[in-house]
């Protein structure tokens, strides 16, 4: 089978999720207490959050959901009601520290920049909002590369649902089967089962290579690492 197109999940896959978002969950949650340290450590706890390693647990709620999804929780633990208007200000607050504490996985900007020499079709799909999607694809150098960029917000539905992986299809004048798309969770490869797209996994999400047991029964193909992909394009004539 040939691939033209290969759509990237962003958090886990293209930089590193603890590293990135641990600091920033911090500073957002800090942010949002408003100096109730009851309403923080409400957050840290429904978070699921290790708060003396800036980092969360991999069943944590946030590790592959949008605001949207652990939004309820939050506004819970603050006081608050839920509302668009509520989770819009945890997205600017996310894309604001998230773009603070950037940490790729590697040289994702070498790695888009040689497939995009090789022909392929690229972008990300994204359980973050569009604008944060946007902001850390520029910052990473990708955007001369990316035609297309998804996040929970655009229209398209979220991850594990197959919407942004038919859409990026479809803008880039591709069949389904001919895009693979790239990711460290479940939620990848289910959308990508339902799209009738390619699911190669890679092993750098919060898990880490021990994610491969959980993974490997859903995925068409794993790999160590973005690093890899390639040689995994050659290895088994995917271009």
């Amino acid at each position: 089978m040939a691939l033209r197109a290969i759509l990237f999940d962003k958090d886990g896959t293209l930089i590193d999720f603890d590293a990135t978002w641990g600091p920033a969950a911090y500073e957002v949650m800090r942010e949002l207490a408003g100096g109730d340290e009851q309403a923080f450590a409400d957050l840290v706890r429904v978070s699921e959050y290790v708060l003396e390693e800036r980092r969360f647990l991999p069943t944590s709620p946030l590790v592959a959901g949008s605001s949207a999804s652990y939004g309820p929780l939050w506004a819970q633990a603050l006081k608050r009601l839920p509302s668009a208007d509520f989770y819009r200000h945890m997205d600017e607050l996310f894309g604001y520290w998230g773009l603070r504490s950037l940490a790729p996985i590697g040289r994702p900007a070498e790695l888009v920049g040689a497939l995009a020499g090789r022909g392929f079709r690229l972008g990300i799909a994204t359980n973050d909002a569009e604008s944060s999607g946007r902001a850390q694809a520029e910052a990473l150098g990708l955007m001369a590369h990316l035609d297309f960029i998804a996040g929970y917000d655009s229209g398209f539905g979220g991850k594990p649902h197959p919407g942004m992986v038919l859409a990026f299809a479809a803008h880039c004048a591709v069949q389904p089967h001919e895009v693979a798309l790239v990711g460290d969770s479940l939620h990848d490869l289910e959308a990508a089962r339902a799209a009738g797209a390619l699911s190669i996994a890679v092993l750098t999400g919060p898990l880490g290579p021990g994610a491969r047991a959980e993974l490997e029964p859903h995925a068409d193909h794993v790999i160590a690492s973005i690093d890899h992909l390639p040689a995994l394009l050659d290895d088994v004539g995917l271009r």
